[in-house]
């Protein structure tokens, strides 16, 4: 029997999108440990399937590395927000992540943030590795919002796919934010974001973090929230705290009491961060890194993978949403080694 949840267009071709659906209804029917043996990229098993697990929301694993169950949709519209790029059918999250998105886009717009927020990226349907994009947003506690305000006039579909992403950079200049496209209200909505406890940290451009540590004069307690990190221009990335009672869900380091304002930003306008990588010309170059495989990940991800649909969604996205095949993407991001976490 034919099930359609299974199944969305992935890269490969005829062939490699058959051996995916067959290993997922192999999955289904019982042989994840052979599932979980075999070498196919995660990303594509993940990036298969359309809805998420029935059950109890758990994430498993840690914010790179992981996956799931029982996640929910943030709804593609609401009164003060609208779900950006619905093709990618990654508006999935735990629902710590939806409530905090609901609830910050009606603080936003009472900011004087257009009428919310546009929602980014959040997860896949039962998380896991994504195809492209990111290295994270693998468990439901990462989100992307847009440096873009919601519109009064909502967005169609074919809009919320085309709408360009606008950079808060100089161009010209190096890691400088735009005093055209910057005003107190990014600054007032990144506050707002950094003030729930369930927020853990920021992702932001160093520019934007440099902004807010040379410009900001409210209080000060959560500005060491915001984290820079490469990219992170046009869009900012909510990370929560693991939810309380998630035993599987691995937490990342506290982040410190300071503000973030000294030795580790000013690490980001020296020349380490940008430098290309040292290579020694007398040894061969190492091979490309192998794509992360449903073994790599928790075991309890495999059990994720294969569980019965939960076959409800928060809300369903328009019928004319374009499912384009996904297009691949490194496995890995350029990581400082003294800085922790990645997109």
């Amino acid at each position: 029997m034919t099930r359609p949840y299974l199944y969305q267009a992935l890269p490969g071709g005829i062939k490699g999108r058959a051996r995916v659906a067959l290993l997922l209804l192999a999955t289904i029917a019982g042989y994840g440990p052979a599932i979980a043996a075999d070498d196919t990229p995660a990303k594509q098993l993940f990036g298969a399937v359309t809805l998420p697990s029935k059950g109890t929301p758990q994430p498993e694993g840690f914010y790179s590395k992981g996956c799931i169950a029982g996640a929910v949709a943030l709804p593609a519209d609401g009164p003060t927000w609208q779900a950006m790029r619905l093709s990618r059918n990654r508006r999935y999250g735990h629902p710590d992540m939806i409530h905090l998105l609901e609830n910050f886009s009606q603080d936003a717009e009472k900011l004087g943030w257009g009428t919310g927020i546009l929602v980014g990226d959040i997860g896949q349907p039962r998380g896991g590795p994504m195809a492209s994009g990111h290295a994270s947003h693998q468990i439901g506690l990462d989100a992307d919002v847009w440096f873009t305000p919601k519109p009064a006039t909502p967005l169609s579909v074919k809009q919320r796919e085309d709408l360009p992403f606008t950079t808060l950079l100089d161009t010209s200049k190096f890691l400088t934010v735009d005093p055209k496209r910057w005003s107190p209200t990014h600054a007032k909505l990144l506050m707002q974001a950094a003030s729930y406890p369930q927020v853990q940290r920021i992702f932001v451009n160093p520019a934007i973090k440099k902004k807010m540590c040379d410009t900001w004069t409210g209080d000060r307690t959560n500005l060491g929230k915001l984290r820079p990190y490469y990219g992170h221009d046009s869009h900012f990335h909510i990370r929560l705290r693991c939810p309380a009672g998630a035993k599987d869900c691995k937490p990342q380091a506290a982040i410190g009491t300071d503000d973030g304002c000294g030795k580790q930003l000013s690490w980001w306008y020296s020349k380490e961060p940008w430098a290309p990588p040292k290579k020694d010309p007398n040894k061969k170059p190492p091979p490309p890194p192998k794509p992360m495989t449903l073994a790599g990940l928790p075991k309890a991800c495999a059990a994720v993978l294969s569980a019965p649909t939960s076959g409800v969604m928060a809300a369903s996205a328009p019928a004319d949403v374009p499912v384009p095949a996904p297009s691949p993407a490194p496995d890995t991001v350029p990581v400082p080694a003294e800085k922790p976490a990645q997109d």
